[in-house]
């Protein structure tokens, strides 16, 4: 099983590009949310919880990430069930609004990565691996703990392994 550093390393080898870095700071929790809220129906309340699609999914996930670390696990717990708690939400809204609000964010969210990944000249990483449809979330919060001072162990192996981040011109970073 690949390790946290080995999941990072190989999203990281794609975002070099320090704008595309901050179009994940936005893209993927837009494109997260979406999916909650698209997959929040349908659902039924018990005991006071919201159960669909989007809480298999997002429980799902949770397990992989705290599989992965635990500190990193429980950072993306939260945020998972914080994008659930938005998509209850709007799920509880009318269908239009429903339906507007979760292919708006996810198609605004796209369009933001997409932006990013032309800066960085390269094609996102989730097209050579599916799994960086799950990576990309972690790798947002990864690269904002890093900007916190935080996980610097973590941080360096990844560099070690992808390169520094940085703007790009002609194909490389300066």
């Amino acid at each position: 099983m690949k390790t946290l550093v080995d999941h990072l390393a190989q999203y990281a080898a794609y975002h070099r590009d320090t704008r595309n870095i901050l179009s994940h700071f936005v893209g993927i929790p837009l494109i997260v949310v979406a999916v909650a809220v698209l997959l929040s129906r349908p659902a039924v309340e018990a005991l006071g919880l919201w159960l669909s699609p989007a809480t298999l999914t997002a429980m799902a996930a949770a397990g992989f990430y705290l599989r992965l670390d635990l500190r990193f696990g429980l950072l993306m717990s939260l945020l998972l069930a914080l994008s659930l708690w938005a998509g209850a939400l709007l799920a509880m809204q009318t269908t239009a609004l429903w339906l507007a609000s979760g292919i708006g964010l996810f198609v605004i969210g796209w369009i933001i990565q997409f932006v990013g990944h032309y800066y960085e000249g390269r094609k996102p990483a989730f097209v050579d691996d599916l799994m960086g449809l799950a990576v990309g979330p972690l790798f947002a919060a990864a690269e904002a703990a890093f900007l916190l001072g935080m996980r610097k162990e973590v941080e360096r192996q990844i560099v070690e392994r992808a390169g520094p981040t940085g703007v790009r011109h002609n194909g490389r970073t300066v």
